[in-house]
């Protein structure tokens, strides 16, 4: 089930929305706002997968209040002015329906945001895996991801430090670094993958965990970066 609000400031028009959303068993509709601001009380406390919004309104275009959404949901356009369609798509709209638009055109804008959220509901659920298979010593070896600090390249091999041992294992470095999720990994050299859940400082163009200093190349240093503090550099 999609929930979903109506925001347009014409009574016509969510009344047709409704009419449409009742005959699509799969959408639930929450709301009805004739102006953006009225929504917020729900979105704040409602999870709404989507918003069909209008874009010409009193006071705040449709596309004002969507940028001011620090987690918008998906967004269906509904309007009579096709001129705005190029910056209702650079805000990733799912669809754009240009006022009258038929039943039809509805159905193919909403079976749009049911394949988006069904996607999204199925990489969500999908369970991550812990741990990885390596050859080393002559045996196979689990190891966990949340016991590597890092990987580094080795020629024709490479070599995986964890917490407890290192682990030699004759693998190109391009096939763990493809294999390593990124969500936990970051490339800092040519050689090396590290775990960021361990970095305990950088120190210019260095990393550190425990006795282990991991280099920043300057190539990679401005993506390193980016990727480590996300919005969790504090600031005064």
């Amino acid at each position: 089930m999609i929930n979903c609000i109506i925001i347009d400031d014409e009574p016509i028009a969510r009344k047709g929305l409704k009419e449409y959303l009742g005959d699509a068993e799969f959408m639930n509709l929450i709301g009805e706002f004739e102006h953006p601001l009225k929504a917020m009380d729900v979105l704040s406390k409602t999870k709404i997968d989507l918003i069909f919004l209008d874009i010409q309104m009193p006071k705040m275009r449709g596309t004002e209040f969507l940028k001011s959404l620090a987690h918008p949901p998906l967004v269906i356009f509904t309007t009579a002015y096709p001129q705005f369609a190029v910056e209702g798509f650079e805000l990733n709209a799912v669809d754009y329906l240009v006022k009258p638009f038929s039943f039809d055109r509805f159905w193919k804008a909403i079976l749009k945001a049911r394949a988006i959220v069904e996607s999204s509901t199925i990489a969500h659920n999908q369970p991550e895996e812990e741990y990885f298979y390596i050859k080393s010593d002559n045996k196979l070896v689990r190891i966990n991801y949340v016991d590597v600090l890092f990987a580094e390249a080795l020629q024709n091999y490479v070599a995986i430090q964890t917490s407890e041992k290192k682990f030699i294992t004759y693998l190109t470095f391009h096939s763990i670094e493809q294999h390593l999720p990124a969500a936990r990994f970051v490339k800092t050299h040519k050689s090396y993958l590290v775990n960021m859940s361990k970095i305990e400082s950088i120190e210019g163009n260095e990393i550190k965990i425990g006795v282990y200093r991991i280099p920043i190349s300057r190539t990679e240093k401005e993506a390193v970066m980016e990727k480590l503090l996300q919005n969790k550099l504090l600031k005064r």
